[in-house]
């Protein structure tokens, strides 16, 4: 489970991430990441989800988001707190393993950070 500080919520925050942010693609994922200016923020980095039923019906895309989510809490120590990340499931999603998820988000991410850590 993604701790509630490291979760966006408010449709602003998604908006301006999709907006604002770098738009990374991989096959079946699209990372929208944005590096905020340094604030007084509890927590980390934020991350947001959007699996949408082209994705498939409700058990996989809640598999997909439980996946990503998980993968997401395990990335929260290597990723500068300022950041919101925004990962759209893209249908392809569906099918993939865990750990194909993981490698997916992880090449996308090491293209926004500037010192490539994840």
């Amino acid at each position: 489970m993604l701790p509630e500080p490291y979760r966006l919520h408010h449709r602003a925050d998604f908006s301006r991430t999709v907006r604002r942010g770098r738009r990374i693609g991989r096959r079946d994922l699209v990372v929208h990441a944005l590096l905020l200016e340094p604030e007084v923020r509890i927590g980390g980095p934020r991350f947001g989800l959007i699996v949408s039923k082209a994705v498939g019906n409700a058990v996989v895309r809640h598999r997909v988001a439980r996946r990503l989510r998980h993968i997401c809490a395990g990335l929260a120590d290597e990723i500068p707190a300022e950041a919101d990340i925004v990962i759209r499931a893209l249908p392809g999603a569906a099918e993939l393993s865990s750990a194909e998820l993981d490698r997916q988000l992880r090449a996308a991410l090491r293209k926004f950070l500037p010192d490539g850590s994840p």
